[in-house]
């Protein structure tokens, strides 16, 4: 049976810790500052886990090494 393939534009997206998880980079942070608050930018900075209802899906995406 030949390897799984990863999914190259997730791989890019989103990387996986050390528990399983996945960690990705927020939405909403690319432009249009002036409309959101300065607690709503400083909480956007960083990293974000991803949801546990899309880890499975995310799973097959990028199968482990």
């Amino acid at each position: 049976m030949p390897k799984m393939k990863t999914n190259r534009a997730a791989a890019k997206r989103f990387k996986r810790t050390a528990k399983g998880g996945f960690k990705s980079g927020n939405s909403f942070t690319s432009h249009r500052f002036h409309g959101k608050t300065k607690k709503q930018r400083r909480q956007l900075r960083g990293l974000s886990m991803l949801d546990k209802s899309n880890v499975k899906r995310f799973k097959k995406m990028l199968p482990a090494k």
